[in-house]
């Protein structure tokens, strides 16, 4: 009997976030803990990951992320979480050094060796990123999740946070996008081979050269796209370096498949829920369609590095991309001074 994972999980992959929206009242209702001098960066800015201060030259990096299956291969499965849980790392310009596996899963439904192809796909990932998986926890659930607690190192004078951008400068997305769009058509049994296999690409790609782009003085801003899609990452970034960001529709690398599928109206239930949380901050063009707002609010799982950098490194932060095999990595706007929202058009 085969097993599809996706028949276990209400949402898939990044898009079982939180809506932003009911995050952000979750967030503001928590009771304030503790900062000590040492937490560079904390939960105060929406950042990728927490960063903390070991001494002068070292400060580490800590962040975890897991999610509800996104395909039914349990190796792939596995594979995607775990790289997407590493780049949270890569985003603050981090070297990840270690990991602990996050596993919950229905054992009276799933056979133990499908658990087992999922742990493989992880640990697959965790050696191509150089990282030793040292440990992590398990529980018995109704629905799936799989993900990792991941650490990493940075000097404390390259962390990258997502709250530092400049007006100004250019804004570089990694990945194109569309891997939401494409994780709807494979639940509809509408998504073919060829497209499979490239959603598998670019949710595989280990986003490495953030480390490379943390050494870059001109790199001022860094965060990767995930949940919250294009418009709603971005939007942290103006909303915490209080400018505007200006985005071209047009300059948008997109992947093909996603953009025949999102024109028939195929979309995650994350989409709206992205929409409906943050949309009044987003403006967009008379005549932009049903579609387009689709792929801008589209959840990434496993996304590109977003990238906010002074217009003279543009070409130096696409060379850094393109060397690691980042071959759509594209310039897609600037932020200006104004109030903190973004403009498409």
């Amino acid at each position: 009997m085969e097993i599809k994972l996706t028949q276990f999980s209400h949402g898939g992959g990044c898009g079982c976030k939180i809506a932003p929206a009911v995050l952000s009242r979750l967030l503001a209702a928590a009771p304030a803990g503790l900062v000590p001098a040492e937490l560079m960066v904390g939960n105060e800015t929406s950042d990728d990951a927490a960063v903390y201060r070991l001494n002068d030259t070292q400060a580490l990096v800590a962040t975890t992320d897991f999610f509800t299956p996104i395909v039914d291969d349990p190796y792939d499965f596995g594979r995607i979480a775990a790289t997407n849980a590493i780049s949270d790392v890569y985003a603050m310009g981090g070297q990840p050094i270690l990991a602990l596996s996050l596993l919950g899963m229905p054992l009276d439904k799933l056979p133990l060796d499908v658990v087992g192809r999922i742990l493989e796909g992880g640990a697959a990932v965790c050696r191509e990123a150089g990282v030793p998986i040292a440990g992590g926890h398990s529980i018995d659930i109704p629905e799936p999740i799989y993900g990792l607690v991941a650490l990493g190192i940075v000097h404390p004078d390259q962390v990258k946070r997502n709250a530092d951008a400049q007006a100004g400068d250019v804004l570089i997305l990694g990945k194109p996008l569309g891997v939401g769009v494409l994780s709807a058509a494979l639940k509809k049994g509408r998504l073919d081979d060829a497209g499979y296999a490239e959603m598998i690409r670019h949710t595989t790609k280990l986003n490495r050269v953030g480390t490379a782009l943390a050494k870059m003085p001109a790199v001022h801003a860094l965060t990767d796209v995930t949940g919250f899609g294009l418009a709603g990452h971005l939007l942290e970034i103006a909303r915490g370096s209080k400018l505007a960001a200006l985005v071209s529709f047009e300059a948008l690398p997109l992947i093909e498949q996603a953009i025949a599928f999102a024109r028939e109206g195929m979309a995650t239930g994350a989409s709206g829920r992205n929409w409906n949380g943050y949309g009044a901050d987003v403006l967009t063009p008379d005549g932009f369609e049903a579609w387009q707002r689709v792929l801008v609010t589209d959840p990434q799982t496993s996304g590109g590095l977003l990238v906010s950098c002074a217009p003279h490194a543009a070409d130096a932060v696409l060379a850094a991309f393109r060397d690691d095999g980042f071959g759509e990595a594209a310039v897609i706007g600037q932020l200006v001074e104004g109030p903190a929202m973004v403009r498409i058009g």
